[in-house]
């Protein structure tokens, strides 16, 4: 089936690596089906939500039934292009970015950090767990081995300068982790995760919303 991707409202699309990571949970657990009611319950959307998103991709289940667990894990396997391995670049190996090292999205089997870069001298050459760190000014010429995005976890002070330098060597997408809302070109994607923001908004919906 031919879908075009562009008419996936963005919401939905946020929400289904959360979709695959529960189906291969329930694969694994050796569950054949499942209702949006149980997914509701386990990934905590809505069942009108999951079933709003999953009409985006056609007939995905049945009335009655539910849906082929199998079915969906392998659709949206394809969906996401899990079976193509995403090579990603991290700058910035201080403790946020050699944490990231060390994890390296265990749990994943398509998405990779393959290489490093820092300006620590202290740093460079170094292999943490089978990662090498680079010289950043190495980056332009390392990044041509089919690097798609970027991990930053630099200083906020440094950190637009580091974003114009990676997308000048053609990187598409950057996950940033920096306080600083940094301004790229339009063809390149940015996604903000600020976690002292994160942790003050829960504080204030803990205070002021409670459950």
């Amino acid at each position: 089936m031919d879908i075009d991707q562009t008419k996936i409202p963005q919401a939905t699309a946020k929400r289904l690596p959360l979709y695959h990571r529960f189906l291969e949970s329930l694969y694994a657990s050796g569950k054949h089906r499942v209702s949006s009611s149980e997914l509701s319950e386990a990934i905590k959307v809505d069942s009108a939500t999951i079933r709003r998103d999953f009409s985006y991709f056609g007939a995905l289940g049945k009335k009655g039934y539910g849906y082929n667990v199998n079915y969906l894990l392998s659709f949206f396997r394809d969906t996401l292009d899990h079976d193509e391995l995403t090579k990603v670049a991290l700058v910035g190996v201080g403790n946020l970015g050699t944490a990231f090292l060390n994890y390296n999205f265990t749990k994943s089997n398509n998405t990779k950090i393959v290489m490093a870069f820092d300006v620590d001298e202290n740093k460079i050459g170094e292999v943490i767990s089978d990662v090498p760190v680079y010289h950043l000014d190495q980056f332009k010429e390392k990044i041509s081995q089919g690097i798609e995005a970027a991990i930053l976890t630099v200083p906020s002070n440094a950190a637009q300068s580091i974003a114009d330098q990676i997308c000048d060597a053609g990187i598409k997408g950057i996950l940033n982790f920096t306080p600083a809302r940094l301004s790229v070109p339009d063809d390149v994607r940015i996604h903000h995760i600020d976690l002292s923001v994160e942790l003050q908004s829960l504080i204030y919906f803990l205070r002021h919303y409670p459950l």
